[in-house]
């Protein structure tokens, strides 16, 4: 079904962030329409039971965000998917999927066909509680990724469509940042730990492909937040992405150099000492900055163990989860790089830790791998 629009549009609607529902199942179509209806920051612009409807109507509603159902008939979401970003490239797509080990493949795969972000859609037995947390989720990242998509589309018209009113300012320009960054330790690295959240698994994945054959001699431990099912896919595709072992982390487990640790969705990874070796302890505490599992409490934890050999990633991310934490890994004598706002999908966990004072540099993506390698190798 499309919605169309007959009267002028006010300026407060010119700024809306325009919302594509794409859902096979009436029910769900008609609840996150619900939603979107509550908030005047969204203006609901067609709905959609199929992928082939949603790309035909694509020139007609020109959204900023599409969420996209991945199992749907005639055309399913990931078909669809790159017929539109071919056709709206600053469109930001936000993929549904079910929380099984099918919807984690589907949604990782939808991840590397150029999808922002992704929610997974909680069972009708998990109650009232499970789809309250949807909803938050959901309309979050629809907020913040839809105003990334009309400043890209404003900056570039040609490519996405007529220019909108200015969108309101992002994160960024709210920010204050440090005049002085945090110096670098001096000691050899000798553990990396890596936080991350909206758009973290394509930007983990590029940055293992290339750091992957330098990380032999040092354990690697990573929080990106993702519920259960989904972590053990991602450590699946970082482990063929670095070529080295990589699996969530199991309590009790002793470290290894030369293994990625994940941390699995629903507990917070905080290993320890334990005589002379140190141990991966998984953690039941309550969510930490909204998230579970969180990257505050593995900065702290992992802190403690390496003190100023730690060498801490803050990648892109929505709200500030790993600013906290950062600040105990350089008060330790430790050192964090945090990822820059242009190649970021969102620049909320990096930039809230820049703007906290820290970090020792703020880089993009690719020049995060050199930096990294540079380091590992006892360069600075």
């Amino acid at each position: 079904m499309s919605l169309a629009h007959s009267q002028p549009r006010s300026a407060a609607a010119a700024s809306a962030i325009r919302v594509m529902v794409v859902d096979d199942s009436v029910f769900v179509r008609g609840v996150i329409c619900r939603w979107l209806a509550e908030d005047k920051q969204f203006e609901l612009v067609a709905t959609h039971a199929n992928g082939l409807a949603a790309v035909e109507d694509l020139a007609r509603a020109r959204p900023d965000v599409v969420i996209l159902d991945l199992e749907m008939p005639e055309m399913d979401g990931l078909t669809a998917l790159p017929l539109i970003l071919k056709q709206r490239p600053n469109t930001a797509v936000i993929v549904a999927s079910a929380l099984t080990r099918r919807g984690a493949e589907v949604s990782m795969k939808a991840l590397t066909l150029g999808a922002a972000d992704y929610v997974p859609k909680p069972d009708a037995a998990q109650g009232s509680l499970a789809k309250d947390a949807f909803k938050s989720e959901l309309t979050a990242k629809v907020r913040s990724l839809g105003r990334k998509a009309q400043t890209a589309r404003d900056r570039n018209p040609a490519a996405g469509g007529a220019v909108l009113a200015p969108a309101a300012p992002l994160l960024s320009a709210r920010l204050k940042m440090p005049e002085r960054m945090r110096p670098y330790s001096l000691s050899p690295v000798t553990a990396l730990a890596i936080g991350s959240s909206t758009g973290g698994p394509q930007a983990l994945t590029k940055l293992f492909a290339a750091i992957g054959p330098y990380l032999g001699r040092v354990p690697v431990f990573v929080t990106q937040h993702m519920p259960a099912t989904f972590t053990a896919i991602l450590a699946e595709h970082l482990r063929q992405a670095a070529g080295i072992p990589a699996a969530e982390g199991v309590d009790g487990e002793v470290v290894g150099p030369g293994r990625i640790y994940v941390a699995p969705g629903g507990r917070h990874m905080v290993p320890e000492k334990s005589g002379g070796a140190t141990i991966i302890r998984l953690s039941d505490e309550p969510p930490v900055n909204f998230c579970k599992p969180a990257v505050d409490p593995m900065f702290g934890a992992v802190s403690a163990v390496y003190r100023s050999g730690l060498l801490g990633l803050v990648l892109t991310g929505m709200g500030c989860d790993g600013a906290q934490g950062a600040g105990i890994v350089t008060n330790a004598g430790g050192s964090v790089i945090v990822q820059d706002e242009e190649s970021s999908v969102v620049w909320g966990m990096p930039g809230a830790t820049a703007a906290a004072g820290n970090t020792c540099e703020v880089l993009s993506l690719d020049a995060i791998g050199r930096k990294v390698i540079r380091l590992l190798g006892g360069r600075p």
